[in-house]
């Protein structure tokens, strides 16, 4: 409970459910964007999208909402990653996990920085995130993969995060604070 000085709205059953739908709202959203990328849309490239999307939504919400992100909902977003993606189960849990701990302690510096920095920070991560789910899938699966759709996959990724980030920085400011609740 707040124990600053002030007014506050008491609180109701629905400001409670408010402010529970609000702090939910990344893992909910993440989990909507690995289900939406799921579904047989016919969009070209469209399963390369689903652990970009996980990728880039891990990372902004760990650096900007670590609450709303703790690593059980990042575990839980990364097993239905790999239940729904072609990577063996456990690859993209451990990859998950591992940005959502980067982001969480690089998230004093990053968070101070402007977005051309926090998107040069996720461009490094996502290079080492591409690089560690192909030497899992490997490791797995017990075959050499080549490299070539590691590639492929940080680059999409490393694209898609501006535009991610984009609507999170709205929604983060309005819709999916639970401050504003």
């Amino acid at each position: 409970m707040d124990k600053t000085p002030g007014i506050r709205p008491r609180p109701t059953l629905w400001r409670q459910l408010d402010a529970t739908s609000r702090a939910a709202f990344p893992a909910t959203c993440t989990a909507l964007m690995l289900l939406v990328t799921s579904f047989p849309l016919g969009i070209p490239g469209q399963a390369e999208w689903q652990p970009a999307a996980a990728l880039a939504c891990v990372f902004f919400w760990s650096l900007f909402r670590p609450n709303s992100m703790p690593p059980a909902v990042v575990f839980a977003i990364g097993l239905l990653a790999d239940l729904l993606g072609l990577s063996p189960v456990g690859a993209s849990i451990i990859v998950l996990l591992t940005v959502h701990g980067l982001a969480v302690r690089w998230r004093r510096v990053l968070v101070r920085q402007g977005f051309v920095v926090v998107w040069l920070a996720f461009v490094g991560v996502a290079a080492g995130a591409a690089l560690l789910q192909w030497a899992l899938t490997c490791a797995l699966t017990m075959r050499l993969f080549s490299p070539a759709p590691a590639l492929f996959q940080w680059a999409l990724t490393a694209g898609l995060y501006p535009a991610l980030a984009m609507l999170f920085t709205r929604a983060h400011r309005s819709l999916a604070n639970p401050e504003q609740a």
